[in-house]
């Protein structure tokens, strides 16, 4: 046995004998460990299922994103004009009035609907039938969507989408107040709004 390896030895044993009680053992250290709050915690309440899109919804979602690729308004415009009670304001102005409004105003509603389709949807029933709300969020009631009901993903969404502000307003009981819109499974297009009012 080499002198280095003697050496080595005899330093793995002195610190065996402290482990194993060559040492008065130390106290154990305990943490105290606490709950996470409650906007870490995982949502145990159910929200509004996500089921499938019905072929209508998504034959619908098929011509918006051809209306999108084209980038027209008049379009657009066209087809709003064709669904049944179609709601894109709560002014009573014609849809082309408003979204020729929203774009003079730095809105621009084909760019924000693409973005929307492009994100996850909730589903709530009304009336007896399913609606596909875009964002996610806009699906829950006003109860649901307090912050402090949500957990740590779904908070962190909701501030990405309607800051600080929006959130302020749901805090007083306004239900979701950013940009949003819908689809029944029959394929209409219900809404695509984004004045604070209950569009149902």
């Amino acid at each position: 046995m080499t002198r280095a390896a003697a050496a080595g030895g005899l330093v793995l044993a002195a610190l065996l004998t402290g482990a194993c009680g060559g040492e008065k053992p130390r106290d154990t250290v305990r943490l105290k460990v606490e709950a996470a709050p409650d906007y870490m915690r995982p949502s145990t309440q159910a929200g509004p299922e996500t089921e499938a899109l019905s072929e209508d919804a998504r034959a619908t979602i098929a011509e918006l994103r051809d209306i999108i690729d084209s980038n027209s308004l008049t379009r657009l415009t066209r087809f709003a004009d064709r669904q049944p009670s179609f709601i894109s304001n709560f002014a009573g102005a014609s849809h082309r009035e408003h979204w020729d409004l929203l774009r003079r105003t730095g809105f621009d509603p084909i760019l924000r609907m693409e973005g929307l389709l492009d994100g996850p949807y909730g589903t709530r029933i009304v009336g007896g039938e399913t609606w596909y709300v875009w964002p996610e969020l806009a699906a829950l009631d006003a109860e649901e969507l307090r912050p402090e009901r949500l957990n740590f993903r779904q908070r962190a969404r909701l501030e990405e989408l309607v800051g600080e502000a929006g959130i302020a307003e749901i805090r007083k009981g306004s239900g979701y107040p950013g940009v949003r819109m819908a689809i029944a499974s029959d394929g209409r297009w219900l809404y695509y709004v984004h004045e604070r009012q209950n569009e149902e």
